[in-house]
């Protein structure tokens, strides 16, 4: 059974920097596409970063440039280092992962595996 825990979030003032954390048991962490969505209170989920198998990336647009997702495979632990946060970053962030190889899919819908969340709230 494949789990994944978050941790790492907190609350932080704008301007500042938080890194998420996921770690993952029960699967073949190698093998799978990682990725991060969060959502905010009232509003849907949002794609934040994506990164597959072999270590490519991808950005929602209101992220790029602020935020890094990395992978290490030996610790099954996924990662998530989030800089420049803004007040428009406070919400739950949620690991998510799919079996495959190649490109990830970016809608929430394509992935059966979540973590419980992780809440960043960022304070003007």
């Amino acid at each position: 059974q494949v789990q994944l825990v978050e941790s790492g979030g907190g609350s932080v003032q704008s301007g500042g920097s938080l890194r998420l954390s996921c770690a993952a048991s029960g699967l073949t962490f190698s093998a799978y596409c990682m990725a991060w969505f969060r959502q905010a209170l009232g509003k849907e989920r949002e794609a934040v970063a994506f990164i597959t198998s072999d270590g490519k990336t991808l950005y929602g647009d209101s992220v790029k440039g602020r935020f890094t997702i990395s992978r290490d495979s030996a610790k099954k632990t996924l990662f998530l280092q989030m800089n420049s946060l803004k007040p428009g970053d406070t919400a739950m962030y949620y690991c998510a992962a799919r079996l495959g190889f190649g490109g990830c899919y970016t809608r929430s819908g394509d992935y059966s595996n979540w973590g419980q969340g992780t809440q960043v709230t960022v304070t003007s």
